[in-house]
């Protein structure tokens, strides 16, 4: 991934700046080219002369970003990059990117570039978690860029949170996972992806429901990863804090039953059906019109569920020759073998099995780590990463499918 790649690393103001020396030298370790972009902001932390010294080359900054000698640098940088990489990367440059703006070197080349780019956060714990700094994340996914999950740990501020840089081994590793980007070799042009993300909601009364812990990250991230690789992209979603991707058709539906007629109505139009929503296994047999009120004499309450409809079974019974379908299995135990039955069960092509019993990578994170299973038995474990890094290892899976039922 990284041998002989032109990174743009570009480093804002943070603490954790001086880190920024040791992530070009890892990378350079890694086989890349690297030229740096240094924010005014960054420059009181650490000098361009240490990353010239580094890089053993010019280092861009808003001093010498625009002089009368001819030369536009910032896109001549632009140009040159294969992998554009802001790290560390503070609250204020994210937000820069998510709003499109060009009022410094580092945004104007970052805007400038159609490279791979990818954020890896810093900062203060209550900044990571200000809806703002989120929203401009969401932002982001939604527009193609990899964000990385800070780390949690010791911060500058003397105390422990979400927010800290990301080790430099670990950048690179997450870096090499990446795939190429698919839009570039058109792998599912003229595809129709169809795509399900979300935690399906169950009424017991209009204000109570069963459902479970999916953000709907995953399906959302496995979303914008088809419609980069060049498909017309569908996306049936149950209820989510997300922003739908960019250029992506989007279809809210509630509960497994409205998942279920979504799916059935658009599988026969679909090239590619991924299942990556969490659909409720049991419903109430009964919804209270009104809701369920406490009163002295109901101390319990008792529920009568049943089953849901198995989507992915009944699309088995529709599929076409040429049709590939994918299901997800979130497991607590027995991994693999729940997986491989599901696999089998369902007729699926390909599986993602992820174990959400893990903190790191469960429900609601950031990161996940999905092993891939096939009809013919093999198996594929990537590694533990962003999930738009695991949403394009999936598509990768997926090009490469269809490639095969040519």
């Amino acid at each position: 991934m990284l041998q002989d790649k032109h990174v743009t690393l570009t480093v804002s103001g943070s603490v954790a700046s001086y880190k920024a020396a040791a992530l070009a030298r890892a990378l350079q370790r890694a086989g890349a080219q690297v030229r740096v972009v240094l924010t005014e902001a960054a420059s009181r932390f650490i000098t361009p002369a240490t990353f010239a010294a580094l890089t053993k080359q010019p280092v861009l900054t808003d001093a010498g970003w625009w002089q009368a000698d001819g030369n536009i640098e910032h896109i001549e940088l632009a140009d040159w990059t294969e992998l554009a990489l802001a790290a560390p990367a503070s609250a204020n440059l994210m937000a820069q990117f998510a709003n499109g703006l060009a009022n410094d070197a580092a945004s104007t080349t970052w805007l400038a570039t159609a490279a791979q780019k990818v954020v890896v956060p810093a900062m203060n714990s209550h900044m990571w978690a200000a809806p703002a700094t989120q929203r401009n994340r969401q932002q982001l996914i939604a527009d193609g860029v990899t964000v990385l999950e800070p780390a949690t740990g010791a911060l500058a501020e003397g105390y422990s949170g979400q927010g800290r840089f990301l080790e430099p081994d670990e950048i690179v590793a997450q870096l090499q996972a990446l795939p190429a980007p698919a839009a570039a070799h058109g792998d599912l042009r003229g595809k129709r992806v169809l795509v399900t993300a979300g935690g399906t909601r169950e009424r017991l009364d209009p204000v109570r429901f069963l459902t479970n812990d999916s953000s709907g990250k995953m399906g959302y991230a496995v979303a914008a990863a088809a419609q980069q690789a060049g498909a017309d992209v569908t996306l049936i979603t149950a209820p989510t804090k997300l922003t739908a991707p960019v250029g992506v058709t989007t279809v809210p539906i509630e509960s497994t039953q409205d998942l279920a007629d979504a799916v059935n109505a658009r599988f026969p139009r679909t090239d590619v059906l991924i299942m990556a929503a969490a659909v409720a296994d049991f419903q109430p047999v009964t919804a209270a019109d009104q809701k369920i009120k406490k009163t002295p004499d109901n101390d319990q309450l008792t529920l009568t569920l049943r089953k849901t409809p198995d989507i992915l079974q009944g699309v088995a019974d529709q599929k076409r020759p040429g049709q590939i379908v994918v299901g997800f299995a979130a497991e607590t135990q027995n991994l693999l073998a729940n997986g491989q039955k599901k696999l089998t069960k369902k007729h699926l092509d390909l599986l993602a099995a992820n174990d959400v019993s893990r903190a790191d990578i469960g429900f609601n994170g950031d990161n996940n780590q999905v092993t891939f299973l096939f009809p013919d038995g093999h198996q594929q474990q990537t590694p533990v990463a962003a999930k738009p890094v695991i949403a394009g290892l999936l598509i990768e899976q997926v090009a490469g499918l269809l490639n095969t039922k040519k």
